[in-house]
Parts: structure tokens; C-alpha cells; sequence
């Protein structure tokens, strides 16, 4: 873990509550350069109608307009939920040099769950990967959101 990880969760976990007050899945990201934030988001899926509106995809694009680049190879992404394969293989094809997530996603996790995205030797472009960054609070978020929706569901 570098200095500053923990801290730069605490933002991205801001983005997964902001995401998760209005009702999307509390997924957050931020994607930090040169000890700046250059992008972020949540996921907006519901809200947009956009099965690609997740957190990772809206930072990368506003990253990519902070830089006369789309490669964000000086670039770390800070996830609050292991990135899906979508996501994953987004921050190998912006060239985001490591990736940060906080919890693991036993469904769709594919940089270590499931997949090795992002660390496989074939692809044309390997990221570093730091795991377990306030974990137990990205996690908490998340079943925090999904507990809310299950009594919601059960009726009074």
C-alpha cells in the first residue's frame, strides 16, 4: 500500500454513498495523476439507463479530457469494489498504471475473482494492483445499500 491509499478511498467512498443516496448500486471511483484528482464518479446505471454507466467509466472519461491524452498511463484508479471485466479491461485500454479497489466482488470481480485482468502477460498493457483498501468500509456500503433493499422489498 502506497502513502495516501486510505485517504484517496475515503473520497471514492464518498462517490459510492453519493451513488447509493439516489438509488444506484454505491459503487465509487477516482482516478488520481500528478497527487490530483482528474476524475471520478459513481455508478449512475439506473439513473442513465446505461448498462456501461458504471463508476470506473465515468472517471476514466473525465480523466481522459483532463489530458491532451487518452493514456492515463501515470494514473491510478481508486475503486471502491474490485472493478468488473467491463471496468478492468477499460483501465488496461486507458493504460491507468494501478489500480486500488477496496473490496473483492465475488460475482463479477476480474482482476482477482474471477479473472486476472489487468496482471495477465498477454495483454498488451499490465497494471499494479493494491487490494483490501478499506475494505470493510467499501464493503459495509454495499451491505448497507443491498440489507435497505431487501427490507424494502420484505413490506412491512
Amino acid at each position: 500500500m502506497n502513502e495516501g491509499d486510505e485517504t484517496w478511498m475515503d473520497v471514492a467512498l464518498r462517490e459510492a454513498e453519493k451513488a447509493g443516496a439516489v438509488g444506484e448500486v454505491p459503487v465509487g471511483c477516482i482516478i488520481v495523476a500528478e497527487r490530483r484528482i482528474v476524475g471520478w464518479g459513481g455508478n449512475a446505471r439506473e439513473s442513465q439507463q446505461d448498462p456501461t454507466a458504471h463508476a470506473e467509466i465515468a472517471a476514466i472519461r473525465q480523466a481522459a479530457r483532463a489530458f491532451p491524452s487518452w493514456r492515463l498511463s501515470d494514473a491510478t484508479a481508486y475503486v471502491t469494489l474490485e472493478p468488473c471485466a467491463m471496468c478492468a479491461g477499460a483501465f488496461v485500454n486507458a493504460r491507468v498504471a494501478r489500480v486500488v479497489y477496496g473490496c473483492s466482488d465475488p460475482k463479477a470481480g476480474a482482476i482477482h475473482t474471477m479473472f486476472g485482468i489487468g496482471l495477465d502477460p498477454r495483454l498488451n498493457h499490465r497494471f499494479d494492483v493494491t487490494a483490501g483498501v478499506r475494505e470493510a468500509e467499501c464493503r459495509g456500503v454495499l451491505q448497507r445499500f443491498f440489507g435497505e433493499l431487501r427490507r424494502a422489498s420484505a413490506g412491512p
